[in-house]
């Protein structure tokens, strides 16, 4: 019974120990029943700092590594989290996978659809469950958006849209340090980070379980930002300084097998307050995220001599309905006490990783879903280059997304 795994203690391995390594160290090493025992990262520096997080919290003995293949030949390890660079993640996931270890990377776009087929076929040969850590789709909002969905609130999802709006032109400082992230920016054109809009959107409209998205356009605009910030902290006769290929906005857009439309937006290279731009668009009502709010239509129009009254349409804030709504993820964990980074959400998504080794189950964001986000980054370049053209996106689920068994059951289940 699951209940009797509750308080059954799971050793964890982090490979690569970079900023964001830290944070979600922080968060591990104060949970109960949690141990990471392994760090690996191939700058001993770093993984000294990632060892020194754990023992702020923690006074268990933690090994060191600069070899993740060591790492995971650890029988005592059930779990692995990967925050490596982006381009590490799917190699790294796949090695975890046929060392037997449930496997959870970080967020970041695929370099290639053959990546993504390459870590569905590991899960599918080895069994081992797999998760892209997204950690917005455990976000206090979408999660009650989703629980609104479920309800009904919004009637058919007619239209989703999200975005990565998030200024990031301090990128262009982080290239004396060979910053990899800056190095995407240089040479890639297209969505390179999909995945905190698209994963909450693929859960709202039932992505690779009943629906999937068939296919995707996306369109760049000029790139100025990082070159306008780069020039102004090295001039462009300083031979570190190059020119970005990345559009300063990238829009997407995508069609699903239900015929809903998505439209997502990476725009990380002007001036602009955070956001992540959601909205969600139905029969019954909308969401939008940008004015914290949402419209539901009466469900009993007015009438005047047989004809319907013209409603004024008014927006509500969407803490009006919070309360109500609020998915049972968040009750509990408001109850508990929110903890953790980004709002609570990356102990979250922790949490429900380390849940689901605890019971050997499915992960809540599995395989199929994973690489499906993924694709979005190298399939939008490939539209771009061809001028905008529609693409197809695979399905990784080889046909089974018409009809799967349910995910494990799970306090931490987004189905």
């Amino acid at each position: 019974m699951l209940e009797n795994q509750e308080e059954r203690i799971v050793k964890i391995g982090m490979i690569g120990v970079g900023g964001r390594a830290i944070g979600l160290l922080e968060s591990l090493a104060q949970m109960k029943f949690v141990e990471v025992t392994a760090v690996c990262d191939i700058v001993e520096e770093r993984m000294e700092e990632g060892v020194k997080t754990i023992q702020q919290y923690a006074e268990y003995p933690v090994s060191r590594y600069t070899d993740y293949h060591e790492l995971l030949k650890r029988d005592d390890i059930e779990g692995v989290i990967i925050a490596t660079s982006w381009n590490e993640h799917i190699k790294i996931a796949i090695a975890s996978m046929r060392a037997g270890k449930y496997t959870g990377f970080e967020v970041g776009g695929a370099s290639s659809i053959e990546q993504c087929w390459d870590l569905v076929r590991a899960y599918e040969e080895t069994g081992t469950p797999c998760m892209m850590m997204e950690n917005c789709c455990y976000g206090q909002y979408e999660l009650a958006i989703l629980n609104m969905i479920r309800k009904g609130l919004f009637g058919e999802i007619i239209h989703c849209e999200g975005g990565y709006e998030h200024d990031l032109r301090g990128i262009a400082n982080q290239l004396r340090r060979q910053y990899q992230r800056s190095y995407h920016h240089m040479n890639r054109n297209g969505d390179l980070y999909p995945t905190h809009e698209i994963g909450p959107i693929s859960k709202y409209l039932n992505i690779n379980r009943g629906n999937r998205f068939l296919t995707l356009t996306s369109t760049a605009s000029k790139s100025r930002g990082l070159d306008i910030r780069a020039a102004e902290i090295y001039g462009e006769q300083n031979p570190i300084w190059r020119r970005h290929a990345l559009g300063d906005i990238i829009t997407t857009v995508l069609k699903c097998a239900g015929g809903e439309t998505v439209t997502i937006m990476h725009d990380t290279s002007l001036p602009r307050p955070y956001c992540r731009g959601n909205a969600v668009h139905g029969t019954k009502g909308i969401w939008m995220e940008l004015n914290h709010s949402v419209y539901f239509e009466p469900e009993h129009p007015a009438e005047e001599d047989g004809l319907e009254v013209i409603i004024e349409h008014k927006w509500e804030d969407v803490d009006l309905y919070l309360e109500k709504y609020q998915h049972p993820i968040w009750e509990r964990f408001l109850n508990d006490g929110v903890t953790g980074g980004h709002g609570g959400m990356d102990y979250l998504v922790l949490r429900a990783f380390i849940y689901s080794v605890q019971h050997r189950i499915g992960l809540p964001i599995d395989v199929y879903d994973s690489a499906t986000w993924m694709a979005i980054t190298c399939l939008s370049e490939e539209s771009i280059a061809k001028g905008s053209m529609p693409v197809s996106v695979p399905d990784f689920t080889n046909g089974s997304w018409v009809h799967r068994d349910p995910m494990p059951e799970s306090p931490y289940s987004l189905d």
